[in-house]
């Protein structure tokens, strides 16, 4: 299965969609872990790119959060203070 995951992509998500995704992975990930465990997983690659995938979004919006790099999606009407 081909990774869709890229940062540029991600980077035109808004924050909820971002959080929306990351919790979807860390479930993905979770089950993909407990059938690993129970020896169901036919392909144990699946969990680094699952990991991989979350690296990638947690880093664009950690990002985002400390001011290193707006996403797209937000815009630059929002001032924090």
């Amino acid at each position: 299965m081909p990774r869709d995951i890229k940062a540029h992509k991600v980077r035109e998500m808004t924050p909820d969609e971002i959080r929306l995704r990351l919790r979807e992975l860390r479930v993905s990930l979770f089950n993909l872990r407990f059938r690993n465990s129970m020896k169901q997983l036919d392909n144990p690659l699946e969990i680094r790119n699952v990991r991989r995938d979350i690296a990638i979004l947690t880093t664009v919006l950690v990002e985002h959060e400390e001011g290193i790099r707006k996403l797209k999606a937000t815009g630059s009407t929002r001032s924090e203070g």
